[in-house]
């Protein structure tokens, strides 16, 4: 097979196919996961995206749909051959359309996330979804994986606001699955079949996109607690109240130390876990929510409750939470951010069982995460360089996954599953649920052309 001669329908600088040039494409955010591809396209269109597939067909090469890069799971990495042709729409980035009567915005799959809000803001707009990654993340990774984000507890994920999708099936066929209408229960709902499936049953070309109107106010609250079982009692005691905060975020002592050495924030650093809390909407609404939420951390022995002044402090505070990553990846040379969710009852002994793992198998893991839907990150401090570290890493997930699963959780909340993921898969799906992914997976691409070995294994 000779791919060093770009299809004849793309040019030249729409293929990538020197080695050291595919080196770059070999890996996302996954830790430990690197496969070269065969050859790396970026077409232009939704016809040049289907023109490839065709091809791709004809070659008999795999096909695998990255953007950015940044996942976490391995979903954008060739699986365990160099067979494999990667499709990068990171051209196709144009917003398409804003409809202010109707509040949607049509885009390409390669618009960085955070655009979106940066071209609807001055229209009063607003979408919610807010991966940690959105500086860089598009929106087409975050479809395929119905990415998630610190404002998921009041606003929902991707999956929440998407009308519509234009989507190339792997016979290179172009449907279009879903529409601007705010009710439509015409047929299968075919558009929620393919947010979240990683790339596995079409390349999505076009998304129509909800969106809300702009908040008019905001609070950011920032309280310490001298243990996790306070912290845990705060959220319980504010959903009991009836009161549903945007942002609801949690962080332990060992990542909170990380990120004040990292960013001197002026944070406390002799507490146990730490609380970022956000309420948004009527101004009026939001001053009495961000009081009771306040009197209820207060009673449930908050050590300090701190109330952002404006939104230069407001930021300072929510930075606590949002350079959590980035302060810890730091430490070592490899950081595995994993992504469990477990019901909000037991988070706390989740948490702890977290602790006691980093114990038994001496290691660093700092915890962080959505305290509000019960979305925990687990972060291994490692070095993959270090095999016997590694096998106690490996021990340590297997430990993390199965105390998952046995308090009702589940193995991703927002990161899929890719490659990264897929053996612990079906200890989830652990009846014919399991078979019945294969099915769809089956009825939509028989060949298995479409990131094969993502998921499950065909």
């Amino acid at each position: 097979m000779n791919l060093k001669k770009c299809p004849d329908f793309l040019r030249a600088d729409q293929c990538l196919n020197d080695r050291e040039d595919l080196t770059t494409y070999a890996f996302d955010g996954t830790a430990g996961i690197r496969q070269l591809p065969a050859l790396v396209v970026f077409p232009e269109s939704t016809a040049e995206v289907a023109d490839c597939i065709r091809w791709a067909r004809e070659w008999g090469l795999n096909v695998v749909t990255r953007g950015s890069g940044t996942g976490l799971a391995g979903g954008s990495v060739p699986a365990d051959s160099n067979d494999s042709l990667v499709l990068c729409l990171n051209r196709m980035n144009r917003i398409l359309g804003l409809d202010v009567k109707n509040l949607t915005l049509r885009v390409e799959p390669g618009v960085i996330t955070q655009k979106i809000n940066e071209h609807i803001a001055p229209h009063g707009l607003f979408y919610p979804p807010d991966p940690s990654s959105q500086k860089i993340s598009t929106i087409g990774g975050n479809v395929a994986n119905n990415s998630g984000g610190l404002r998921g507890l009041k606003y929902g994920v991707t999956r929440d606001y998407v009308m519509a999708l234009e989507v190339v099936l792997a016979s290179g066929e172009i449907v279009r699955l879903g529409n601007a209408c705010v009710k439509d229960v015409a047929g299968y709902s075919l558009k929620e079949l393919f947010i979240g499936s990683e790339g596995t049953l079409g390349v999505v070309t076009e998304i129509l996109l909800k969106l809300i109107p702009a908040p008019a106010a905001k609070q950011t609250l920032l309280a310490t607690y001298d243990s996790m079982e306070a912290a845990s009692a705060t959220v319980s005691a504010i959903i009991a109240a009836r009161i549903v905060p945007c942002t609801m975020e949690f962080i332990d002592r060992f990542t909170l130390q990380s990120v004040e050495a990292f960013a001197k924030l002026g944070l406390p650093t002799d507490c146990e876990a730490v609380l970022l809390i956000e309420t948004d909407g009527h101004p009026q609404a939001v001053q009495e929510e961000a009081a009771a939420m306040t009197d209820i951390a207060r009673a449930q022995g908050a050590l300090q409750i701190q109330l952002a002044r404006d939104a230069a402090h407001a930021e300072q505070l929510a930075s606590a939470r949002r350079s959590a990553f980035a302060a810890v990846a730091r430490i070592r040379p490899t950081t595995i951010l994993e992504d469990i969710t477990v019901p909000r009852s037991r988070l706390v002994e989740m948490v702890r069982f977290v602790q006691e793992t980093a114990r038994q198998y001496d290691l660093k893991i700092a915890t962080f995460g959505h305290f509000g839907d019960g979305n925990l990150h687990p972060t291994i401090l490692t070095d993959e360089k270090d095999e016997a570290e590694m096998e106690r890493v490996e021990q340590a997930l297997e430990a993390l996954f199965q105390k998952t699963l046995e308090l009702g959780g589940t193995i991703t909340g927002e990161h899929g599953v890719g490659l990264a993921k897929k053996k612990f898969l079906q200890k989830q799906f652990n009846d014919y649920s399991y078979e019945l992914l294969k099915l769809v997976k089956h009825s939509v691409d028989p060949d298995n052309l479409l990131n094969p070995g993502k998921i499950f294994d065909v």
